[in-house]
């Protein structure tokens, strides 16, 4: 599908929603999947994609996994509930092992790291396995990287609550909030 071609075949187009506190980043995504032949809806915040989600019964969803100071994890969690056909990809520019697989075990179809364009999501949502011939790295991760890794999984873990994991990790809680606000040290 990554040719540019339309989906719509027949009366309905297929819908989408996109959740992403970025507005020019959704303005864009909108347009493109719009000229794929999709009907798109676009939320900011999770009351506002939980409400869209309600009303549309999207067939597809993009969700970001920071929405402001949300997780895009409970939505996926509440699509999937309310229709476990909903096809979802989680974006983030903030990912780690510990979101990817949560979004995965909570019922995404896939993890794709930002930027990204319309092309890459609709081969993720379209794909129905996983890739066995994906490359390797061949080096290991750098500690910086792990550290970052282990933040997150802790975090992850204690529920999204900042204090409760600098607690658990035996560190301040600024400490910790600043460590988390840098971008992910690459492998």
């Amino acid at each position: 599908m990554s040719d540019g071609q339309s989906v719509a075949s027949g009366d309905e187009a297929p819908s989408v929603l996109l959740v992403d506190d970025d507005l020019t980043f959704c303005e864009v995504l909108s347009r493109a999947f719009k000229s794929r032949g999709f009907e798109v809806h676009v939320a900011q915040d999770l009351a506002q994609a939980t409400r869209l989600a309600k009303e549309c019964e999207p067939e597809y969803a993009v969700v970001d996994l920071r929405i402001g100071q949300e997780s895009g994890l409970v939505l996926i969690e509440q699509l999937k509930q309310q229709d476990e056909n909903t096809r979802i990809v989680m974006l983030t520019g903030y990912a780690s092992i510990a979101t990817a697989v949560e979004s995965i075990k909570l019922g995404a179809i896939h993890y794709l790291t930002k930027p990204t364009d319309v092309d890459e999501i609709l081969d993720a949502l379209n794909r129905e396995g996983g890739d066995a011939n994906i490359e390797l790295t061949k080096r290991p991760i750098s500690v910086q990287r792990l550290e970052w890794e282990h933040l997150h999984k802790v975090l992850n873990d204690c529920g999204g609550n900042i204090s409760a994991a600098a607690r658990a990790l035996g560190m301040h809680r600024r400490t910790l909030q600043r460590k988390l606000n840098k971008h992910p040290v690459r492998s």
